[in-house]
Order: structure tokens, then sequence, then C-alpha cells
């Protein structure tokens, strides 16, 4: 598997893509559709109609790789898009990543408090 730094931002295409697509195509609907630039790090996830497959793309620095896999049996779970409120994409942690590679329902999955830089301390 890949590893990537845990601040790395993740990117989701909500609707569904064609797996026919590769680099530019997948740079098209990162910019138009998510409204991102590859080239500002992330990484882009791109599922099939049927959820059995995905692209991740992502910006090494000096080029562009694509992951692709495809499940032979079972599918890939998004989480909700009505919790983000966005249309054509949302935006996910790389742990959430990590559990819907793994085939982990994430509904089932939760979270223990922790500290946040971006909450006021009171």
């Amino acid at each position: 598997m890949l590893n990537f730094p845990a601040h790395m931002p993740v990117f989701a295409a909500t609707a569904p893509t064609d797996m026919r697509k590769s680099f530019n195509g997948l740079i098209g609907i990162v910019e138009k559709e998510l409204g991102q630039q590859v080239e500002a790090g992330g990484l882009f996830l791109f599922f099939s109609r049927r959820r059995n497959a995905v692209k991740v793309l992502f910006f090494t620095g000096d080029g562009l790789a694509i992951f692709y896999r495809r499940l032979e049996r079972g599918t890939f779970e998004l989480p909700s898009v009505a919790a983000q409120g966005a249309a054509k994409g949302i935006e996910l942690k790389l742990s959430e990543l990590t559990l819907i590679l793994e085939g982990i329902e994430l509904a089932s999955v939760k979270r223990r408090r922790r500290w946040s830089a971006s909450k006021p301390v009171t």
C-alpha cells in the first residue's frame, strides 16, 4: 500500500467517473467539478458507477501518478454527501480513505474526542 503524510487532504468526486479516463480527463474533473488544483497537493478519488473500482490521482512533486484498484467482490462505501452539504465532491481524512479501501463500514466507526487546534480553547 502507498504511504502518505497524515495531514494530506483527500477529495472524492461523488458522481460516478468513467474509469477509462486517464490523467487529463481526471485533472479536468478535479479542476471543474471539485474546484481544486492537482499541483497544490492532495489525493483525488474517483469511483466507478458500480463503486467496485477506484482511481486515486496525486501529484508527486515532479509529475502525476494514478493508483487504480478494482474489487472482484463487494463495493467501496462513500461517506454521506448530505453530511458535508457538497454536491460534486467531499473532503475526507486520510484515515477515512484507509477505512474505505479496507472495506470497513464507515457508519459503524466511532471516533473518540480529540483536541483540535481549529477549535478555540475555553
